[in-house]
């Protein structure tokens, strides 16, 4: 082929230029969650435990063992996270309604608004940044989060 000719997808030109770009978005989406995440209100919490208040909080009361599928970790693990949250104060536990093994899980309203004060933070952080693009940057942003749930979600 030359030089004037494109290539057809999926030949080695495209899949180097497919494999920069996995390497630069993920950089880039890594150091921006860490950016991120650094903006919380509580820093004692950890970000799995913060990840659960924000998961009780959106979802209400869970059981220890549907905040451990939610979360992706192993039951025993969830039961350390629950512990040190009640123990804070973050979280309470109750009884089950339906069935008297079960206990479910609810944010306190500390808990509540370590998650609501932390989402504040982190929005005000990327806003801030966010306002010194231009309308065009923030139109390509806007089609890159799109993008990017739309990856997320496959």
């Amino acid at each position: 082929m030359t030089s004037s000719t494109p290539e057809p997808p999926g030949a080695p030109a495209d899949e180097a230029r497919v494999d920069r770009l996995a390497a630069d978005l993920r950089v880039a989406v890594l150091r921006t969650a860490r950016r991120l995440r650094s903006q919380k209100s509580v820093e004692d919490l950890t970000d799995g435990q913060l990840s659960v208040l924000a998961d009780l909080h959106v979802h209400g009361p869970r059981t220890p063992g549907e905040l451990a599928e939610a979360e992706h970790v192993r039951p025993p693990s969830m039961t350390r996270t629950v512990a040190a949250l009640a123990a804070a104060g973050y979280v309470e536990r109750t009884g089950h309604p339906d069935d008297g093994r079960q206990v479910l899980v609810f944010p306190t309203a500390a808990g509540r608004a370590a998650v609501e004060e932390t989402r504040a933070r982190r929005s005000a952080w990327l806003r801030e940044r966010l306002t010194r693009l231009d309308d065009d940057e923030r139109a390509t942003l806007e089609s890159a989060a799109r993008l990017l749930r739309a990856v997320v979600e496959e």
